[in-house]
């Protein structure tokens, strides 16, 4: 009778398959059929009514149109009219000059250098900047020059006399950079351009990285060559030698350097710098190396002299933002902070005293988007509604008046013209793509811009399953978050594989009421018969400060914990083969696969881990320390959650894929995991992708990667 009921089910499911459309993998990850709308290289023009746009077609252009009515006014400038082929734009001041990207080749994650041409758009005259490939390239407020960076040193363009001056000499590759960052901070600060013109364009503040002491890390890369090339650069591991900073001052009306008295004998960060709106004072913040001390510093351009302005110390670390904003006259400034356990807004008087607290409420302010000097409002996006929704916000400087400007429920996210009159709205949920629509600074919609109605339509083609939201309890009474997709012909009586997706890292939310780039790849394994499940475990974010940061000094522990415990949730349900769940993550995520299949061995029986950290030992500094401390100060830390020290758990299937090239998670992590399971005698698969980096794409590689994968779950889940 047992054996009848699975011949039914068995054809059941075989002929609900036969009645849809397969989604095939190639359309996912090759052909991009399931590619929802944005708006590219979207820019607020400086009258508020119209903003421009790169559009992609036969040629591409700059386009400027008409917020309120959608109207396309003209085409600034075409590709195929000055038989130019550019990627980016960038307007002067005034917007009479424009700076065109060509040639673009990436550096890190968030650098590159290109080549550039200025084009004047009165007399259409174009000018290339530099013969070679140039970074960073900056119009100064008073549109004459265009400041650059080249072989590590800062040079100023004269557009008038068309002459380059050089301010500074020391540059040198691997040793000094001036006024671009080095490899850690780029990567955990978020920032390149690591120079800033004064409003009233006297004035250059920049970084100097000295980074001769910083160890050297080096990789083969193969480019079909006979012999491999190494790329060597500077990568500071945990616990050891940081580049030295300092900030120096450039004074263009007189050539003259100042150096910013900042620096102390003990080692400090400066992830920030801004010049206040009258350009008579820099501010910057300097942060302690473990992170958990800042100083906001009031810095006189004259003579480098500095003054402490305010300071904030956690017990554990605190999270670097963007959320300087003066006032016009630089009487006051608004700034955002966790210190009352979630991140809110504050007022503070130019001296630092604060005046009050904006925001408040047990939800965190998770974007602030600025000030309108006029109205006294400012607007923010915010998971007030929900952990995992975002909705955009306006409230008065008192704290007054707070008003809801989008309804749509699930993710929306702002973009204000200059004068805050107008954002354009991107929304998404979790099982419908983009829209995205004008509204006006009030929230009443005047119209809609894209509506994703290429893939709307595609999506109709097949018979999807929901993503449907849950939380539950642990055993400890810690309650989390989680998502989960079923087979299209879910059957409560049948029981059905798992896969886990998990990134799980400090701060960052897969649960999250929004499309998943993953979205489709999840809908063609609910296809073929699988449940798909996510949970944001502890250490993750949304959720206040306390919950977000009681992983410090111990990561892996409790966010291993809990994807354990959501295994045994998931195993407890009618449905589901507790003999049968998989989980899969890439960098941290990666690292939490792996932990969870050797520390959760009776509970997962497949797992696999693209590009994983496996010691933290082996990661970079900025990051790692923020968390962890140093391997000096804190070493049990780093090593009784470490995968590679878990080996001998391993009873189950476990695949390792990682890039060669991968500058920032280093194959170093997949090769010494190697090792710790070949000494322990264990087996594993294994996948190495040649001179790919971190993100292990181009080309054929995402479908390749994927595929991999798929056929790795098929097989043992």
């Amino acid at each position: 009778m047992k054996h009848q009921l699975l011949i039914l089910l068995f054809a059941s499911y075989t002929c609900t398959l036969l009645s849809q459309k397969e989604i095939l993998k190639e359309d996912i990850f090759l052909n991009r059929t399931f590619t929802q709308d944005w708006v590219y290289g979207l820019n607020s023009m400086n009258d508020g009514i119209h903003y421009t746009t790169l559009e992609y077609g036969d040629t591409v252009s700059i386009a400027q149109y008409s917020y309120l009515s959608g109207d396309k006014i003209q085409d600034i400038i075409q590709s195929i009219d000055i038989n130019l082929e550019f990627s980016g734009y960038q307007f002067n001041k005034d917007e009479s000059l424009l700076l065109l990207e060509t040639e673009s080749e990436k550096l890190y994650r968030h650098s590159k250098q290109s080549i550039y041409y200025l084009y004047h758009l009165e007399t259409k005259e174009i000018i290339k900047i530099s013969k070679e490939k140039i970074r960073l390239p900056d119009f100064s407020p008073n549109s004459k020059y265009i400041s650059y960076i080249y072989k590590n040193n800062i040079y100023v363009y004269d557009i008038e006399s068309r002459e380059t001056k050089r301010i500074t000499h020391k540059g040198s590759p691997n040793k000094i950079i001036c006024g671009a960052t080095d490899w850690v901070y780029e990567e955990e600060f978020s920032f390149t351009k690591a120079y800033e013109w004064s409003p009233n364009s006297q004035f250059i503040a920049y970084y100097v990285f000295d980074e001769s002491k910083v160890p050297e890390f080096s990789m083969d890369v193969f480019e079909e060559g006979l012999y491999p090339k190494q790329e060597r650069f500077k990568y500071p591991k945990a616990g050891e030698r940081n580049s030295q900073v300092r900030i120096n001052i450039f004074d263009l009306n007189n050539n003259t350097n100042i150096v910013a008295k900042i620096n102390k004998k003990t080692e400090f960060y400066f992830p920030r710098i801004k010049w206040t709106n009258q350009s008579n004072h820099l501010f910057v913040q300097r942060l302690n190396r473990i992170q958990n001390h800042l100083e906001l510093l009031n810095i006189n351009p004259a003579n480098g002299e500095a003054n402490l302005v305010f300071e904030e110390k956690e017990k554990t670390y605190i999270d670097i933002h963007n959320n300087l904003t003066f006032y016009d006259d630089d009487s006051f400034f608004l700034w955002t902070s966790e210190k009352d356990g979630y991140n809110h807004i504050y007022l503070y008087r130019i001296d630092g005293k604060e005046i009050r607290q904006i925001t408040k409420g047990k939800w965190e302010v998770t974007k602030f988007y600025g000030y309108n000097t006029k109205t006294k409002t400012l607007y923010y996006q915010s998971n007030e509604q929900s952990p995992i929704q975002k909705n955009i916000y306006s409230i008065n400087v008192f704290g007054k008046k707070k008003r809801l400007l989008v309804k749509n429920v699930g993710t929306n996210t702002a973009t204000f013209n200059k004068n805050y009159n107008y954002f354009i709205n991107t929304h998404s949920s979790a099982n419908t793509p983009n829209i995205i629509e004008l509204y006006n600074a009030k929230g009443e919609k005047q119209r809609t811009i894209k509506t994703s109605t290429k893939l709307r339509e595609e999506l109709k083609k097949y018979e999807l399953t929901k993503k449907e939201f849950f939380d539950f309890k642990t055993t400890d009474g810690i309650l989390l978050n989680g998502w989960m997709m079923k087979p299209p012909d879910f059957k409560e009586d049948a029981k059905y594989p798992v896969l886990m997706y998990v990134y799980g890292g400090p701060g960052s939310q897969t649960v999250q009421d929004s499309w998943d780039r993953h979205y489709m790849w999840y809908q063609m394994l609910c296809q073929q018969g699988y449940v798909i499940v996510s949970i944001d475990n502890r250490g993750t974010g949304g959720r206040g400060a306390e919950f977000k940061k009681c992983t410090y000094k111990e990561l892996g522990k409790l966010e291993t914990i809990d994807q354990i415990e959501g295994a045994k949730y998931l195993s407890k349900l009618p449905y589901i083969d507790p003999q049968r769940i998989g989980i899969w993550g890439w960098s941290y995520g990666g690292y939490m696969s792996s932990l969870c299949i050797l520390k959760g061995a009776e509970y997962f029986n497949t797992a696999v881990a693209v590009a994983p950290v496996t010691n933290w030992r082996f990661y970079d500094t900025i990051y790692t320390e923020r968390y962890m401390q140093t391997p000096q100060e804190n070493p049990d830390g780093y090593d009784l959650n470490s995968p590679i020290h878990h080996v001998d758990s391993l009873d189950g299937n476990y695949f390792l894929i990682h890039g060669s090239a991968d500058d920032n998670v280093h194959v170093q992590n997949t090769y010494e995991m190697v090792n710790a399971l070949v000494n322990a005698n264990k087996q594993f698969e294994l996948f190495i992708y040649p001179d790919k980096n971190h993100g292990i794409y181009g080309g054929n590689t995402r479908l390749h990667l994927f595929t991999q994968i798929t056929d790795f779950i098929t097989k043992n889940l």
